[in-house]
C-alpha cells in the first residue's frame, strides 16, 4: 500500500468513529428527549385530572351559590309574610275594638 492509500485509510477510520461517536451522542440525547416527553404526557395528564377536579368543584361551589340565594329568598319572603301576617292581626284588632256597629 502506498502512503497516500494508508492515509485515505486512517481518515477514513477517523471519520468513521467520529460518525459512531455523534450517533451515540445523538442516541443519547434522543433517548432523554423522549423520556422528558414521557414526563411532560404524565404532568399534562395530571393538570388535566387537576383541571377536571376544579371544574366540578366550581359547578359545586355555584350550585351551592344559587341555593345559597334560594336560602336567602325564602327568608326574606317568610319575614316579609310574618309582616304582613302582624298588619292584618293589627287590622282584625282594631276592627274589632270600633264593634261591630261601626264596622258596616
Amino acid at each position: 500500500m502506498t502512503a497516500d492509500e494508508e492515509k485515505t485509510i486512517r481518515l477514513l477510520e477517523t471519520y468513521t468513529r467520529q460518525l459512531i461517536l455523534k450517533y451515540q451522542q445523538l442516541k443519547e440525547d434522543n433517548e432523554e428527549l423522549l423520556n422528558d416527553l414521557v414526563e411532560k404526557d404524565k404532568e399534562l395528564q395530571a393538570v388535566k385530572e387537576q383541571n377536571k377536579t376544579l371544574q366540578n368543584n366550581y359547578n359545586n361551589l355555584k350550585m351551592a351559590k344559587m341555593l345559597e340565594v334560594g336560602d336567602q329568598d325564602i327568608a326574606a319572603a317568610r319575614q316579609r309574610i310574618s309582616r304582613l301576617v302582624r298588619d292584618v292581626d293589627k287590622c282584625i284588632a282594631l276592627l274589632k275594638a270600633m264593634g261591630p256597629e261601626q264596622t258596616t
